[in-house]
């Protein structure tokens, strides 16, 4: 509680930063309908997988800097080798970044759901998409911002370790709003979703100790 409470602190002083994603999504979306025409159709069709690829950037936008900072000043090393483990350290993290960068993408697209002409049935699917997706992102993002610590092109690195392992989330998010749009359910979507969750919660954050440990050595 202690770190999620300092991680949220720090970002509050640095609200440009925090920002940054969530302003980066929005002006990233409202693009494509002017760039691909007002037609309602295609702008429904390729809504879902805008969306969520425009969120996987802007998660990558700001993940990089997870562990970077604490690194920088010494304070990640006083973290792994305060008497709590480095798990708990871990997930801490990746929860306040999903609270920073993850939920105001959540909280945004229903907003931008509207530029493409999404019934409400769709936007509710794509919430609750995101919802269970874009924790599974910061899990992710988390584990490859250690793995990349202190390296040089960390943020390509990171781009080339992440991004594969988040094509799943991509694909059942866009599926969920997609089978709701065309009239089906999107509970196996859901399912699927919920899987990665959880599998990413038992997981990543194992992964991200024994990366930290191995980087600040």
């Amino acid at each position: 509680m202690a770190v999620l409470l300092r991680d949220l602190r720090l970002a509050a002083r640095r609200r440009v930063d925090a920002l940054l994603p969530l302003v980066f999504f929005v002006v990233a979306i409202s693009l494509f309908p002017l760039g691909v025409g007002p037609e309602a159709q295609v702008l429904r069709h390729i809504a879902p997988g805008v969306v969520w690829v425009c969120a996987l950037l802007a998660t990558m936008l700001s993940v990089q800097q997870l562990y970077a900072g604490d690194q920088a000043d010494g304070s990640l090393e006083q973290l792994l080798l305060a008497p709590q483990p480095a798990l708990v350290v871990a997930a801490a993290k990746s929860l306040a970044h999903w609270l920073v960068n993850g939920a105001p993408l959540v909280v945004a697209a229903p907003l931008v759901g509207v530029l493409f002409d999404l019934s409400g049935p769709a936007l509710g699917s794509l919430v609750i998409g995101l919802l269970l997706g874009t924790p599974v992102l910061s899990l992710l993002g988390g584990l490859g911002a250690a793995l990349t610590l202190g390296l040089r092109s960390a943020g390509m690195l990171l781009i080339l370790i992440v991004l594969p392992l988040t094509i799943p989330v991509l694909i059942f998010g866009a599926g969920a709003v997609v089978a709701v749009d065309a009239g089906e359910s999107a509970s196996g979507h859901y399912s699927l979703l919920g899987a990665l969750l959880v599998a990413s919660l038992l997981g990543a954050p194992l992964g991200t100790a024994a990366a930290l440990r191995i980087s600040t050595e």
